[in-house]
This record gives C-alpha cells, structure tokens and sequence, in this order.
C-alpha cells in the first residue's frame, strides 16, 4: 500500500478528466487522473472518434454518387473491412500508450485502478499493484462519464444486447440488427449499418431525435427508409427472448422483430454507483448536481464535470466544462479572484441555452440552442425563420440532389438569434457560425455585414436575413 497527495485529483481519464486536470497543472497545482480503463476514455475507444470514423467512410461514398462526373467514376459500394481498419486507426487499436504519454508531457501523473472515496478528499485506489491511498489539497473532480442503460423489459439481459460500445467495436457485421431507440446513438447506427447492408429496424416509441425540430427526424427517418432501414414508432418491446440464432423481440401492438443481434440505444446513466458516494455524504448512482463552476452542490471540494453532471452528455460540452473547473479550482486554491459571472471565465454558461450538436446521419443534423419548441416554453417572444436549402445556389453545385432544411429562431425583444437548426449534406460546418451567433448576442442588423461567400450553403444566413426583413433607420 502506498500513499501520496495532491493539490488535485481526477477521478476518470477520458476528456474531461484530462482537460481539468491540464488546466489546474497549468494554473501551478499538482494533479494526479485515476484511471480504471483506457487513458481518453469513452469519446476515444467506443464513441465519438471510432463511430464518426465509422460513418465517414460511406458518407464520402453517397457524396461522390450525388455528383455528376463523380458519379460514373465510383465503381462500388464502400470496403466495409477496410472501414473497419479504418476505425482501429483511430481508436489506436485500443491502445491507449499516446494518451500516457501526453498526460506525462502535461505534469499530470496517472494511477490505474478503481477509486472509492473514503471520506473527504480521500480515496482508496484497487489496481493491479495494489491499494494507494490519495489525498487531495484541495479538491477533487469526478469526471467518470456515463454508460448505457438497459430497460426493464421481460427477457431483455439473456437476448445479450448490445450497447453503443459493442456497435462502435464491431467485428463482424450482422445481417439483421433490431434497434432499440430513437436518439442520435440510434440513428447514427442506424444509418451505419443500414449503408453496410444490415437490414436495421429502428424501435422508436416517440419517433426520431424527438429534442430537436421536428423536421430534423422526419428527414433522417425519409432517408433511413431510403436506405432500407425500417423504422417503427409508436410501440415498445414487451419481452424478448434468444434463439439460437437471434433475438426475438415482441411488441405492444402485438407484432415482432427477429434480428441477429439487438442494440439498446435508450439512454444514459452516471458512472457513479460504485465510487463510495456514501462516504462523503452523496447518494451512489445519482447524477451529480453543480453550480455554474461545477461544483458539486453542498461542498466547498468537489466537482464533477462531464456527463455525470447531466448538464449536456456532449464531449464538447465536457471538454467546455472541464476548462472552467480546471481553472476555477487553480484560482480557488491560489486565492485569486473567481469570476462566476455569467459569461466568466470560471463557469459553464453555455450548458444552458448554447449548446451545439451534430447529428452524422444522412443527411447530417446540426443544432445549436433552443428549439421553437423550447423557446416558446420558456416564454420567449420569438419569430421562426425557415429555409429549404436546395434553393440556394450553393446548395446545387455540391450534389445534384440536394435536400436540406434550415431554421433560425429570433428573440424579438432582444433582435438576436437564440436557436438555429440545420439538415442536409455537410451542414455540420455552419454550426459553428450559429454558435458565435448566440453566445456573442449579435444583433441580426449587425449579421446583414457578415457577407456569406457565394456560392456557399452559408448563403442562408442572408436568406434568413431577408426573410426577417432588413431594418430601417
């Protein structure tokens, strides 16, 4: 048994925990990760790195055939085993050596292992060589992420089901695949396998992408079907059971779905509940609860950043966060001045009402802040703007087919955009012009100088400007 201290400990090594701990390193702390996996955690091995490499390949494939004199030069369908050799690239073969490495490189020691807490700043960390015990100085982040959940259905657990880490790891592909869900994991797979050749049938209660506009899962389940995938709503699976070869799954409205293999894309839960909460007076296998910098509610000493806090299950958002704790926790224990106002450099202001996300389906999906629907919930005074994107020039010079929709929500008491949603090919590249857009509170008669290039699909901020109408002296 060993034991040692710190000014900082990080319990979980994917992005949030390594960007908390860089920033406070950075700050003038000591900080150690505790780490019971892989060195870059979840976005790095089973998410977002190996299913976007994953859904590229077919992408670039379906780009080409929707361009004349593109078009006739692609000979075939995609290689689907180099696409998965592809994925082992970029996941590192599950290797997670580099990102040693750069925590070495950054000041950041690792200790491999399970943490529990034993009491306040104190943890008890089981690895291979044994217990060490850690204190921290200072403080301490929870930053272990989230995993699936699996219903409470009749059968479900002996039909072995996947979860998302098993379809981002595949190795040999199934005919058929039953989906179990209707958020962006489910239809991301769903238009990953679908491409392959799988004949996916996606389960979907309450439809498609139901947090986003509307239109966004009308058009991802037209170009599903498209595909060949067939997408159910409307029902549940009552119970489920393996045969030999497949899972059979039953449904309320009485019919079934027999697939190979059965991927539950229904939700997360935190990675809290064998931590020894208890110790420290929190409930094991709840979400976290934060303020503004993080910090756990009811504690001067712990914070949780990424998934676990529930605030928005988005790397990005993760890696956001964890740069605002990293530094509050260094100005805390430094005794400098905290700014926690909103927009500061020591919160997570855009958790709330900026948060964008990128849906890779085909067509891609790409939104950023509040829905018609949720500003109109939150009693905002607004007016939608609404642009089929196949009328702008841009639009017909990158594919001969395009389909695409596009919608911005104003705040008309404030003239500036709170929301914007984007569908179509590649439109993951404006998302970022929207962001800017909301969080810096760019007046819309400011927006008509930011000249879009023609021809660009960014012409439709100018056609959303027009269609606003442009403001008189």
């Amino acid at each position: 048994m060993s034991e040692r201290e710190y000014d900082l400990i990080v319990i979980g090594a994917g992005v949030a925990g390594e960007n908390v701990a860089d920033r406070a390193v950075q700050g003038g702390l000591t900080a150690v990760v505790v780490e019971a996996e892989l060195v870059g955690g979840e976005c790095s091995y089973w998410a977002c790195m190996p299913s976007k490499a994953l859904l590229r390949s077919h992408a670039a494939v379906r780009a080409a055939q929707e361009v004349g004199g593109a078009r006739e030069a692609v000979t075939g369908d995609v290689d689907v085993a180099a696409t998965l050799r592809r994925r082992d690239r970029i996941a590192h073969d599950w290797d997670d050596a580099s990102q040693v490495r750069w925590l070495e490189s950054a000041g950041i020691d690792l200790v491999r292992g399970h943490a529990r807490f034993t009491g306040p700043k104190q943890l008890a960390v089981e690895g291979d060589e044994g217990v060490t015990l850690l204190t921290a100085r200072h403080a301490v982040a929870i930053a272990t992420g989230s995993a699936a959940v699996l219903p409470d259905v009749q059968g479900l657990r002996d039909v072995d089901p996947w979860t998302s880490r098993d379809a981002t790891s595949v190795r040999d592909v199934p005919a058929t695949l039953a989906i179990l869900g209707g958020g962006v994991v489910a239809v991301e797979m769903a238009t990953l396998f679908a491409g392959w050749g799988t004949k996916a049938t996606v389960i979907a209660r309450s439809g498609l992408l139901g947090g986003l506009e509307p239109f966004a899962g009308e058009m991802v389940h037209e170009s599903l079907r498209r595909l060949g995938a067939t997408v159910r709503t409307g029902v549940e699976i009552s119970s489920a059971h393996r045969t030999e070869r497949n899972a059979v799954l039953a449904l309320t409205d009485g019919s079934r779905v027999v697939a190979e293999q059965l991927l539950v894309a229904t939700g997360r839960m935190p990675r809290t509940a064998d931590l020894g909460l208890e110790n420290v007076g929190l409930t094991p296998g709840d979400w976290l609860d934060v303020d503004d910098t993080l910090r756990v509610r009811g504690t001067d000493w712990l914070y949780a950043v990424g998934d676990v806090n529930h605030r928005a299950l988005l790397t990005h958002q993760a890696k956001y966060q964890a740069r605002a704790a990293g530094d509050v926790i260094a100005a805390r224990a430094n005794g400098r001045r905290v700014d926690d106002r909103p927009w500061g450099a020591h919160v997570a202001t855009a958790d709330h009402d900026a948060v964008p996300q990128v849906t890779f389906t085909d067509p891609e999906v790409a939104s950023v802040g509040l829905t018609e629907a949720a500003a109109r919930t939150a009693g905002r005074r607004i007016r939608v703007l609404d642009y089929d994107l196949s009328w702008i020039a841009g639009a017909t010079t990158h594919s001969d087919d395009y389909r695409g929709q596009a919608r911005a929500i104003v705040d008309e008491d404030r003239g500036v955009l709170i929301g914007a949603t984007f569908v179509g090919a590649d439109v993951a590249e404006l998302l970022q012009s929207a962001t800017i857009a909301i969080v810096g509170e760019v007046p819309l008669d400011r927006l008509w100088h930011a000249v879009p290039a023609y021809p660009t699909i960014s012409e439709v901020w100018l056609r959303w400007l027009e269609e606003y109408g442009r403001p008189t002296a």
